[in-house]
């Protein structure tokens, strides 16, 4: 049985003052993390906001515990490249 596993991240940008200096970060962490880990990756709410970002990942695997691993390296990865503005990060098992 697969299971589906999904992070969330929650960003605040502080000092972003359009939606530009936002997508320097949002698009920077999805390119990063589609690239090294091959998860899929998407901005899944307040869009429109300059300052909040909501960037999930999700991978399917048929082992549970390499597809924690993966979400796990993933949060390490986000966190070292957003640094403080990364404020929350949520995993959910979906199967």
């Amino acid at each position: 049985m697969p299971v589906i596993g999904v992070i969330t991240f929650e960003l605040r940008i502080d000092d972003a003052q359009s939606l530009k200096d936002k997508r320097h970060y949002v698009l920077g962490l999805k390119d990063r993390l589609r690239a090294k880990f091959n998860v899929a990756v998407a901005e899944i709410d307040a869009q429109d906001s300059w300052q909040r970002g909501v960037v999930a990942c999700v991978t399917v695997s048929s082992d549970h515990k390499y597809a924690e691993q993966l979400l796990q390296a993933v949060e390490r990865e986000a966190a070292g490249f957003l640094g403080g503005i990364l404020v929350d990060a949520t995993v959910e098992w979906l199967a």
